[in-house]
C-alpha cells in the first residue's frame, strides 16, 4: 500500500466518490431478511467487537463494512459456529493491515476458544478478498463528512469537530441495524450529519436541511426513509448538550417540513438510492 488507509479520505485520486460508492455496498439481496440471516449476522458481528476491542471504533467499523460485504456474496452455513469466528477473526485481521496496525493473530484471539493459525486466517481473508473483489478501501459513511459538513460553513472548528463527533457516535451506533444497508453511505453521512445538528446547533438546522436537501447528489425520499430510521438509534442514551424541550418539532417532523415539499428545491438528482 502506498498511502495509510484513512475512513474519510479512503482513495488516493481525485474520483468522485458518489459515482463509485454503490461498489462498496452488500448486494441488495442481502437486505431480504431471514431469521438466519439476521441470527447470522448478529452473532458474528459481536464476535468481530469482541477481538477488535481493544483497538478503535473505527478499526470495528471497517471490520464488520467487510463481514456485511462478504456474507452479502456468500451462503451461510449453518451448524458451524468455528466458521464464524473465523470469518470475524479474518475480518478484523484485514482491518488492521488495512489500518497499518501492528498486531499478531494470537492477540486478536485472546487465546480463547478455536484458536486458528496464521495460515488458516490468510486462506479466510484471500476467500474475502476474492468475495469483495479487493475493494478494501471501504467507502463509508465518514467519506461524506467533508463534502456535507461544507455545507454547513461553519465559522469555528470547534463547532465543526462537535458536529463531526455526535454525527460519527449516531453511525457507530446505527450500524448494527441491518435495515440501514439500504441506504448509500453518503445518505447515512448526510442523515447523521442532520440529525447531530437538530440536536446541537437547532437555531441553524433549517439552514443545514435546506443545504443537505437541495445537494445534487441527495434524493430526499431516501434521506427521509434513513433519517426516519436513524431515530431510535441516534437517541437512545443520548442526552443533548442544549435544551430542546421548548421545540415542538421532533428531528423527523423538521426534515419532514422540508424534504416532502417539492417546491422549495427542485433541483434533487436520483443517483440510485
Amino acid at each position: 500500500m502506498e498511502f495509510e488507509y484513512d475512513l474519510e479520505n479512503p482513495l488516493p485520486t481525485s474520483d468522485t466518490l458518489f459515482f463509485i460508492e454503490t461498489d462498496h455496498m452488500p448486494s441488495k439481496s442481502f437486505l431480504e431478511e431471514t431469521d438466519l440471516r439476521v441470527s447470522v449476522r448478529r452473532e458474528t458481528i459481536s464476535l468481530v467487537l469482541y477481538f477488535s476491542q481493544n483497538f478503535d471504533h473505527f478499526l470495528s467499523y471497517l471490520a464488520i463494512n467487510y463481514l456485511d460485504r462478504f456474507l452479502s456474496t456468500q451462503c451461510i452455513l449453518e451448524g458451524k459456529p468455528w466458521i464464524l469466528r473465523l470469518l470475524a477473526i479474518s475480518c478484523v485481521s484485514l482491518a488492521l493491515k488495512m489500518r497499518k496496525t501492528v498486531f499478531s493473530v494470537t492477540d486478536i484471539q485472546n487465546d480463547e476458544g478455536f484458536i486458528f493459525d496464521s495460515q488458516t486466517i490468510e486462506r479466510m481473508e484471500l476467500l474475502i478478498l476474492g468475495a469483495l473483489k479487493w475493494r478494501m478501501h471501504s467507502i463509508s459513511p465518514f467519506s461524506f463528512f467533508h463534502f456535507f459538513i461544507s455545507l454547513f460553513k461553519f465559522k469555528d472548528q470547534p463547532s465543526r469537530q462537535a458536529l463531526k463527533d455526535r454525527a460519527t457516535e449516531i453511525i457507530l451506533k446505527a450500524q448494527n441495524d441491518i435495515k440501514l444497508l439500504e441506504f448509500k453511505p453518503s445518505i447515512i453521512s448526510a442523515s447523521a450529519l442532520l440529525y447531530a445538528a437538530h440536536e446541537l446547533f437547532p437555531l441553524q438546522f433549517g439552514s443545514f436541511r435546506n443545504a443537505i436537501c437541495s445537494c445534487s447528489y441527495v434524493n430526499k425520499n431516501n434521506l427521509l426513509n434513513c433519517y426516519n430510521l436513524m431515530q431510535v438509534t441516534a437517541m437512545d442514551g443520548y442526552e443533548s448538550v442544549l435544551d430542546m424541550g421548548s421545540s415542538s418539532c421532533t428531528p423527523v417532523n423538521v426534515l419532514d417540513l422540508q424534504c416532502s415539499s417539492s417546491s422549495s428545491s427542485t433541483v434533487v438528482a436520483d443517483h440510485g438510492q
